[in-house]
């Protein structure tokens, strides 16, 4: 029976072979997560040059046992990288990242003030002056006027994206993206 001990300076941290087992079994699929995602989009989690083209290698290879084969390999070579921003980038791919989902709700409440409070324009102008004024006016006075009229949203969404293109998203820790490697 193989047991692992560690020493965290005075005390020592037990860990069962089957602890041990479940954690890079874990990993392992982890690694295979990024499999399918693109070159890109990998690029961007600063991984070791042989993780790298270890999930390149996987996106060629057909062959049940080849493909079986090179995902323990990535299980292996997950073992020296941090998990945590690898996890958090695939969060926010499949939409459920906190980070992502608050900057979401700050940039909801934003435009609800921008359409309530006529003093919200100038304060947002202040904060970003890069936005277009004018077509942050147009958008606020159309999407007022759709929800009078109760028309589809059409311009309430176009502020949104607006909102998107000036407020930049948290970065994610450890992770390198730019807006056009998410699209």
């Amino acid at each position: 029976m193989s047991q692992e001990w560690y020493e965290d300076d005075d005390e020592i941290i037990y860990v069962s072979k089957s602890e041990m087992k479940r954690d890079m079994v874990a990993l392992q699929e982890l690694g295979e997560k990024l499999i399918p995602l693109d070159k890109k989009l990998l690029a961007t989690l600063n991984l070791p040059e042989r993780l790298y083209d270890a999930l390149i290698e996987a996106k060629r290879l057909t062959a049940h046992g080849a493909v079986s084969r090179q995902k323990q390999l990535i299980g292996k070579l997950m073992r020296h990288v941090d998990p945590a921003p690898i996890q958090e980038l695939l969060d926010k791919i499949a939409g459920v990242s906190d980070r992502h989902s608050g900057w979401l709700h700050q940039l909801e409440r934003l435009r609800e003030k921008l359409l309530t409070d006529p003093k919200a324009i100038e304060a947002f102008v202040a904060d970003y002056p890069q936005v277009e004024v004018q077509r942050l006016r147009q958008l606020v006075r159309n999407a007022q006027k759709e929800r009078e009229q109760q028309k589809p949203p059409k311009n309430f969404r176009e502020l949104f994206q607006l909102l998107k293109e000036c407020i930049p998203e948290p970065p994610i820790p450890g992770v390198n993206i730019k807006a056009e490697d998410e699209a």
